[in-house]
């Protein structure tokens, strides 16, 4: 039973329940601190998770890879803009396997 179908609608199925049941089953406000706080921090937590092994693997090197994501740490945590944080970073990152291939 390898019908394509059947899993487009099975995929359809499920991305379309976690989307709606949160809607349909929490209808009144939500008053935990705790529980607001989670669903505040979701966001950036998943998108955490998305971004740093993508970091790790955007070069062929490992080492210039978490170079590059150091400058990017260090010049975000001194409140950078994004674009000099993403340029010095590429460039950390360019200058290093410049120097580490060879």
């Amino acid at each position: 039973m390898h019908n394509i179908y059947v899993y487009i609608i099975v995929m359809a199925a499920v991305t379309y329940l976690i989307r709606m049941l949160p809607l349909t089953l929490i209808r009144r406000e939500i008053k935990s601190k705790f529980v607001k706080s989670f669903l505040y921090y979701v966001p950036y937590a998943t998108l955490a998770a998305m971004t740093f092994p993508a970091i790790l693997h955007a070069s062929d090197n490992m080492i210039a890879s978490v170079l590059g994501f150091a400058v990017a740490l260090i010049l975000a945590f001194r409140r950078k803009s994004l674009l000099t944080v993403a340029m010095c970073a590429c460039a950390v990152v360019f200058v290093a396997e410049m120097f580490l291939i060879r």
